[in-house]
Order: C-alpha cells, then structure tokens, then sequence
C-alpha cells in the first residue's frame, strides 16, 4: 500500500505567507488609522476641557460678572491656541462670597486626518468655586 502525501514534497504551499501578508496589510492599515483618528478625538476633547478648566479658573478671580465673562473667554481662546474659536458661556450662583461659577466651552475642531473625517463640535465644562480672597477693583 502506498500513502499519498497531503502536501506535495515540490512545495505546493509556497507563497501562501505572501498571499496572507498581502490580504491583511490593508486590515493592519485601516486598524492603524482607526487608531490614530479615536486618539486625536481623545487628544481634542482633552484640549477643550482644559480651555473650560482654565476658563472657569480665570473667572473664579473677577469681582463682576462681565470682567469674568472676559476673562474666561481670554483663557479660553488662549488654551485652545488658535486651533478654533471657542464659546464660552458663564453660569452658576449669585456672584459672591461662598459661591460658584460654571464654565461650558463649546468648539468646533477640524479632526480631518488623512482625508477621512470633518469637523466635530466637542464641549467641555468645568466649575469651580469663586476665590474667596478675588481681585481689589481698581
């Protein structure tokens, strides 16, 4: 009785590494860029809630209301360096001893990479107490 081997002794499984390599590099691609994109957005709503953390920050110091708003908007556009125009919105209690201020920033940031993606509207928010001890008026 003579056994037929499965695989021919002349190599009939040659290049079949080549072909895997060939069929799963796109995959092993797009999984990178996936990667890279879900990273950026991390990276960009990080930006914006330390731009309201700086905001609510800035403002916690004022002893009006409208000097807050402008220095919250300050910090923010500061923070954020250009990469978008933020809005920034004010609210919490009565502005005095004992209370608190709440800081929202809204921007809209190009997370276009390579070609894929636009722009996504990411909001960060951030409250602090006002400083007991805030700015003397001038």
């Amino acid at each position: 009785m003579r056994v037929i081997p499965l695989i021919s002794e002349t190599g009939g499984d040659r290049g079949s590494l080549s072909a895997e390599t060939v069929l799963l590099a796109p995959v092993f691609l797009l999984f990178l860029l996936f990667l890279v994109g879900a990273g950026r957005v991390v990276e960009a709503q990080g930006e914006v809630n330390g731009a309201a953390r700086d905001a609510a920050r800035a403002a916690s110091v004022e002893r009006t209301l409208s000097d807050a708003e402008t220095a919250a908007d300050e910090a923010a556009r500061g923070a954020l360096s250009g990469e978008c125009e933020p809005e920034v919105s004010l609210s919490g209690t009565t502005w005095e001893e004992g209370g608190r201020v709440h800081a929202e920033v809204t921007c809209s940031l190009d997370l276009e990479f390579l070609g894929f993606g636009a722009a996504k509207e990411m909001k960060g928010d951030s409250v602090v107490p006002l400083e007991q001890f805030r700015r003397v008026e001038e």
